[in-house]
C-alpha cells in the first residue's frame, strides 16, 4: 500500500506554498480573510474584529486527547490554540482566549517549532484551532515547518465563518477540515454573534471544504487522514437549526459525512441573563438531535465515549 504523504508536502516541493503565502500575507494589508471584512492594514499593526495584527497569539499546544478518536488516536492530536477570534460567540466557554486575548503573540518560526515538537511527542497531526484569522502566519509556519521534517497530517479546526477565497489558500496544504457548523437561523446568529451572515457562509464554506478534501478517510489503525468532519453544537431549545443543518448536510454534502453532535452547551460568559440562551441542554433535546441526524440520511454519527447527563 502506497504510504500516506499530506497535501502540503508537495506543495512544498513545488513552490506552490509560497504563492499562496504571498496571496495571503497580501490580503492583511486589507484584511478581508474573514466575512467581518474590516479592510484594516494588519501588517501595520492595525486590528479588527480579531484584534490580531501582523502576528498570531497562541494560548497553548499540547497533545489533545478530548479530540474526536480519529484525531487522537494513542498519542494525541497536536493542537496548537490561538487566541482570539472572529466569529465572537457570546456563550464562548473560553472567552478569556477567545474575547479577551489571554495568550502571546509568537513569530511564524515560533508556531513551526511547536509543529515540530508536537510531532517529535507522537501527535498524530496538527490541528489549528481557531485559525480563520491567522491563515497567512500558519501558512508560513507550515512551510518552514516542512523544512525541519513535518510529515503529519494539518487540521483546520474553525467556526466555518470563513471565506471562500481564503479556503482556497489552503487547498492542498490541508488534509482534514473540522469546521463546527453552529446556527441555521440568521435570527439566531445575529442574537449569539452579531453574524446574521452566519448561516449563508457557513453553508458555503463546508461546501467549499468538502471539494477540497471529499469525505472523511481513516486508516487501518483508526487515524483520520484526510477529509471533512463536521461538528454541531446543539443548543437549548432547538436554537442551533439542528434538523435543518444535518438535512443541508446529508443532502448537499454527502450522507457519509463524519458528524460530531455535541450535548456540552451550557450558559457562560455573555450568554447569562439572555433569557433563550440562559438554559442547559437535556438529555431529551440531545436524543432528539441525534434521531434528527438520522432521520436526515446522515450514516456516519460519531459516538462519543462520554455519557450525557442531565445538569443538577
Amino acid at each position: 500500500m502506497t504510504q500516506f504523504e499530506p497535501a502540503y508536502i508537495k506543495s512544498c516541493k513545488n513552490g506552490l506554498i509560497k504563492e499562496k503565502i504571498d496571496k495571503a500575507y497580501k490580503i492583511l494589508s486589507n484584511c478581508v480573510l474573514c466575512p467581518r471584512k474590516c479592510k484594516i492594514n494588519r501588517l501595520t499593526g492595525q486590528t479588527g474584529v480579531c484584534k490580531t495584527g501582523r502576528q498570531a497569539r497562541v494560548v497553548t499546544y499540547l497533545p489533545h486527547f478530548g479530540e474526536e478518536a480519529p484525531l487522537i488516536g494513542k498519542k494525541g492530536s497536536g493542537t496548537i490554540f490561538f487566541s482570539y477570534c472572529s466569529l465572537l460567540c457570546n456563550f464562548c466557554q473560553n472567552y478569556h482566549v477567545s474575547h479577551e486575548g489571554y495568550g502571546e503573540d509568537v513569530s511564524d518560526t515560533e508556531i513551526a517549532e511547536m509543529m515540530i515538537f508536537l510531532q517529535n511527542r507522537g501527535c498524530h497531526n496538527i490541528n489549528f484551532v481557531t485559525p480563520s484569522h491567522v491563515v497567512p502566519q500558519i501558512l508560513s509556519a507550515v512551510a518552514k515547518a516542512a523544512e525541519k521534517g513535518l510529515s503529519i497530517p494539518l487540521v483546520y479546526d474553525s467556526s466555518a465563518y470563513d471565506c471562500i477565497e481564503t479556503l482556497r489558500l489552503l487547498e492542498n496544504i490541508f488534509d482534514i477540515y473540522m469546521p463546527d457548523f453552529k446556527f441555521w437561523d440568521p435570527k439566531i446568529a445575529k442574537l449569539t454573534c452579531n453574524a446574521q451572515d452566519y448561516p449563508e457562509k457557513a453553508r458555503k464554506s463546508v461546501i467549499e471544504m468538502h471539494r477540497q478534501v471529499g469525505d472523511l478517510l481513516i486508516d487501518k489503525s483508526g487515524l483520520a487522514k484526510r477529509g471533512l468532519m463536521i461538528r454541531h453544537l446543539v443548543m437549548p431549545g432547538g436554537l442551533a437549526g439542528t434538523r435543518q443543518v444535518m438535512r443541508f448536510i446529508a443532502q448537499k454534502i454527502s450522507p457519509d459525512t463524519f458528524i460530531n453532535i455535541m450535548p456540552q452547551y451550557r450558559p457562560c460568559s455573555k450568554a447569562i441573563g439572555i433569557d433563550k440562551l440562559f438554559q442547559h441542554l437535556s438529555q431529551k433535546e440531545y436524543k432528539t438531535a441525534l434521531a434528527e441526524a438520522r432521520q436526515e440520511g446522515l450514516r456516519r454519527i460519531y459516538k462519543p465515549e462520554h455519557v450525557f447527563q442531565d445538569p443538577p
